[in-house]
């Protein structure tokens, strides 16, 4: 055994014949845990189960749980690609008890999985238990038979597990293994033990107390374990290497990379050939689990990720984006253990590829002037903190980018002075923001939100209500009143205003007292609850204090009403016919139409979304109640409520259902269940009806839905079926045959179209017998070389091969020319001159006269391209030097 799917797999299979349920890898993105930016560990899935808050239907599990290390407090990030066991995602084999059996199960499972199925000598095995666990150290005696030399006590927390300052915790015992005398470092415990001889491989952990104050243990009632062993730790032990990167899972991404830049894997490029290896696992792992580069949270740290492997990839010498290339090499590695790889595919190497190409521009640019600032440096100096602060802020080059790119020279960049001049930068932004205009205005909501609090939203229940105003404000400053004729922000009490989020835009209508009256134009939510009503005082003045009439513009927000209803249903209906995967990643609800944008690889066909289409209106036609309940966040989500990927939640949600599923695994069911902030209709019904009207793409894997409901969808279908009539009065059939006759005018075009092609090439080959008058011999060899004017460069090779059969035994070059200038040619060499001549090298020179970069085939025929097809004559003219010079 020494496979790392092997591995993983016999380690499955173990536990479940020991009575363990095999449980799923959780998400990277943890559903479970808000103060974590990754799982990063097996027990997080199970981290509520742990501490009593939820029931499973097993006592027992096993896992290969992913685990990301990036970001936040577990950052493994600038190790990686330089040391042996340092990974951004590894794999964390691990099995479980909820309360069943304890430490000497556990030690006798491990011990039998490590000795016995994996086939370890025991005498390479040694273990640690905390120094006042003598409890576990008996078992180890007992089971495994170790003498009290191979059991190291270990006083301090490396042996001692806790969740957190309070809550379930206790000893734990690792199992190490010895890479022998050979290797420099010495057993747990000893001065060397931070050499790489005596490796931890596997650790035990047995939760038996609750820390309930700091002063404060007691024992758990029904202790646990939780353990955690590193699939890529065992997999080098068990292939007999000593590093985490000679494994058969890492030689085989290493060898795609080494493959697709032509460099080798030993040498200098050691670490940059690894760190790709790595940084491919973490980012396709991330993009399949939802999340996308951005400059904030999650996506940063995926945009991180990336850019350092992107970068390494130049160093390499890389002249195209390399990363999304050796996706389909990690897919074939992976993707049978873990199916999102696969279902996700086209969305990792589209986004690997679009950020990897807007990347490079900045690439270029930053080490430009990072070469200039550190060109005269040695290795010890610093780079200053002004140098490295311009160019993230000048050019986009981030801190921890040029940190990494400084490492292999031993230069340290100033942080204390990055810092400095990163807060200087904000405090003229807050000093530019004092003055007058927009700016200023953002300024001022923040003194607002904490002298007044926030803003109570009464427009769930209702679309009138009464209102005091605490607070004016035009052009950035405070005011006490508005006059007739001016515009400014009105603050209120409360509010049956919607303010614009979630993308639901706000609220307009009327606020009215005592002789005065103001339109409201726009409701907006600024500093984490104030809503800020944009108004223009149409009679009287309005003053801080003054009692109003609320009025919200009830014809407009019913249209935001159902369009938002609408995007619900969409997204279940989506996510029904196109898969789980689909998640929303951006909305506009307005009173005019709904776009709906969601993850999704590649286009929605037509058939898919008629489907998506029939499903929404099928609930709306239930006229089913929607119906809102606020929840604990974590008792929604547990109860199936969808959340939004990057939203912020509070203790308590409110969670809309509408509709009852009728088909599929939901039959019965909810249909629609979400958290949301937003406003909705009463029942289904109220929606009228759903229609598409358009679909496209709007990012690296995220597409997007456009919708209108209600009357504005009768209009549109009214307007289309009026447009039909047209087309059929034009083409002179009913509406019936409209298709029918457009696909039999679509065919004859094509036909045309094809005649004209067969004539192009005709002539490009001279017309009969004219091409063999053009052969020439050139070096003894014979040469058949044309410009095809007009003929599609997926004509040219079936053309070349006609030419090589003119010739006999010879070579053929054809360069066609397109409409706008641009020019692709095919080489072609007879058999029975490929050992003299390839194709391969004739196409580049051809290629590179037109001003195009490499080309690629058969010794036998090649092809390549380029911008310039005005020196067409040029690139024969460089096939016939290569042929003369040979």
């Amino acid at each position: 055994m020494s496979g790392v799917n092997e591995i993983r797999s016999t380690f499955l299979d173990f536990f479940a014949k020991n009575g363990h349920e095999v449980v799923s890898s959780s998400p990277l993105v943890p559903r479970n845990d808000p103060t974590l930016m990754f799982t990063n560990a097996g027990m997080v899935q199970f981290k509520n189960v742990f501490t009593g808050l939820e029931k499973r239907p097993y006592s027992r599990a096993v896992t290969a749980q992913k685990c990301v290390r990036a970001g936040g407090k577990h950052n493994d990030l600038d190790n990686v690609g330089y040391t042996a066991r340092h990974h951004t995602f590894f794999e964390m084999l691990g099995n479980f008890s909820f309360g069943d059996y304890f430490k000497e199960r556990a030690i006798e499972l491990a011990w039998t999985l490590i000795t016995k199925e994996y086939g370890l000598a025991k005498d390479r095995l040694l273990v640690t238990v905390y120094s006042e666990d003598e409890e576990a150290a008996g078992f180890w005696r007992k089971i495994a038979g170790l003498s009290d030399d191979r059991i190291i006590r270990i006083s301090t927390s490396d042996n001692f597990w806790a969740m957190g300052d309070t809550g379930p915790c206790g000893p734990c015992s690792e199992i190490f293994y010895d890479h022998g005398p050979g290797v420099a470092g010495g057993p747990p415990g000893s001065p060397e033990q931070d050499g790489d001889r005596f490796i931890e491989i596997w650790n035990l952990v047995f939760m038996q107390y609750e820390q309930v104050t700091k002063e404060e243990r007691v024992s758990l009632p029904r202790p646990s374990i939780d353990t955690g062993m590193g699939l890529e730790r065992i997999a080098a032990v068990l292939q007999g290497v000593h590093n985490n990167y000679e494994i058969d899972l890492f030689k085989a991404l290493i060898r795609a990379s080494v493959e697709a830049t032509g460099v080798a894997a030993e040498g200098g490029q050691t670490a940059s050939h690894r760190i790709i290896a790595d940084h491919l696992r973490a980012s396709s792992f991330l993009i399949a689990d939802g999340v996308l580069p951005s400059n904030e949270g999650r996506g940063y740290v995926l945009r991180r990720i990336m850019r350092r492997a992107m970068r390494h990839a130049h160093l390499l010498g890389a002249v195209d984006p390399l990363l999304h290339r050796l996706v389909p090499a990690l897919v074939r590695e992976m993707g049978a253990a873990y199916p999102e790889l696969v279902r996700a595919e086209s969305l990792i190497t589209e986004t690997l590829r679009l950020e990897e190409t807007r990347f490079r521009r900045t690439l270029a640019r930053g080490l430009g002037l990072l070469e200039e600032a550190t060109g005269t440096m040695s290795a010890g100096q610093s780079l200053d903190g002004e140098t490295a602060f311009k160019l993230y802020d000048t050019y986009g080059f981030p801190l921890d980018l040029t940190q990494d790119a400084l490492k292999a020279r031993g230069i340290d960049v100033d942080t204390a002075g990055f810092a400095t001049a990163m807060e200087r930068q904000r405090a003229e932004a807050r000093a530019s923001w004092s003055g007058s205009g927009e700016a200023a205005t953002e300024t001022v909501w923040f003194a607002l939100r904490e002298r007044l609090g926030g803003t109570e939203f009464l427009g769930y229940e209702t679309e009138t209500a009464e209102g005091v105003v605490t607070a004016l404000v035009k052009d950035g400053r405070e005011v006490q009143a508005l006059e007739a004729g001016e515009s400014g922000a009105l603050i209120l009490n409360q509010t049956p205003f919607y303010g614009e989020s979630g993308g639901q835009v706000g609220d307009t209508g009327l606020v009215s007292g005592a002789g005065v009256r103001a339109r409201v134009t726009d409701t907006q939510k600024k500093a984490d609850g104030l809503f800020v009503h944009l108004v223009t005082v149409e009679e009287g003045s309005l003053t801080v204090g003054a009692p109003l009439e609320l009025v919200v513009d009830h014809g407009r927000r019913g249209k935001i009403r159902a369009n938002h209803s609408a995007t619900h249903l969409l997204h279940e209906a989506l996510r029904q016919v196109l898969g789980t995967h689909v998640a929303q990643k951006g909305s506009m609800v307005s009173q005019d139409r709904l776009r709906f944008d969601f993850s999704h690889p590649k286009p929605v066909d037509d058939g898919e979304l008629g489907e998506v289409q029939r499903i929404a209106n099928r609930i709306i036609l239930q006229d089913a109640p929607v119906v809102t309940r606020l929840m604990a966040v974590d008792e929604a989500i547990e109860s199936g409520a969808m959340a939004l990927f990057g939203e912020k939640y509070g203790d308590e949600v409110r969670v809309v259902s509408m509709g009852t599923a009728v088909e599929g695994e939901k039959a019965g069911k909810a249909y629609s269940v979400e958290l949301c902030g937003g406003t909705h209709v009463g029942r289904t019904g109220e929606i009228g009806l759903v229609h598409l009207v358009n679909e496209g793409a709007v990012a690296a894997g995220v597409r997007r839905l456009e919708a209108l409901t209600g009357e504005a969808a009768r209009r549109h279908l009214d307007q289309q079926e009026r447009r039909l009539k047209e087309i059929a009065a034009t083409l002179k059939v009913s509406v019936a045959d409209v298709a029918e006759r457009v696909a039999t005018l679509v065919e004859d075009r094509r036909k045309l179209e094809r005649e004209l092609a067969e004539v192009r090439k005709k002539l490009a080959m001279g017309g009969g017998g004219a091409a063999a008058a053009e052969v020439r011999e050139i070096g003894g060899v014979k040469f058949l070389g044309r410009v095809a004017e007009g003929v599609a460069p997926k004509d040219l090779k079936g053309l070349v091969d006609e030419g090589k059969k003119q010739v006999g035994s010879g070579i053929v070059a054809l360069i066609g020319v397109s409409e706008d200038g641009k020019a692709g040619v095919v080489v072609g060499v007879t058999d029975d001159l490929t050992a003299r001549f390839s194709a391969v090298d004739l196409v580049r020179a051809a290629s590179e006269a037109l001003g195009g970069k490499g080309g690629g085939g058969r010794p036998d025929l090649a092809q390549a391209g380029g911008p310039d097809g005005a020196k067409a004559a040029e690139a024969l003219a460089a096939v016939e030097a290569v042929l003369g010079g040979a």
